[in-house]
């Protein structure tokens, strides 16, 4: 067995798109698919940017208000998870912060979960 961190401290630094916030990488795939640890802190952003590849946002702590097609806003919490399909751009910002999984690949599959908005 091993353990790991996904601890703030452990993670990177990124800025790029104006964003400011640290993420820890998790797992990589064969199928191209990583997931990480995102650590937003207070006043923090992840900058309007393309999804490459569909992306899901699982919150695990705190919250956010995340835009996605049509440059629509939406509070996030705890327990929400956010998809992007692939090409849409997308920002998150965080008031007071918030930490959270970050799942990106081609074969993510959102029929695989229920919308809270249907």
């Amino acid at each position: 067995m091993e353990i790991y961190s996904f601890e703030k401290k452990v993670g990177k630094k990124i800025t790029k798109y104006d964003s400011d916030f640290v993420m820890n990488k998790i797992l990589h795939t064969e199928n191209k698919t990583h997931i990480a640890c995102m650590h937003l802190k207070a006043g923090g952003i992840v900058g309007l940017h393309e999804a490459i590849v569909p992306q899901l946002l699982l919150v695990v702590q705190g919250e956010a208000t995340v835009t996605g097609k049509d440059n629509q806003s939406k509070q996030v919490y705890e327990g929400d998870a956010v998809f992007w399909e692939k090409g849409e751009l997308h920002k998150t910002v965080s008031k007071h912060g918030m930490m959270a999984i970050v799942i990106e690949g081609e074969s993510l599959n959102p029929g695989l979960y229920m919308p809270v908005d249907s």
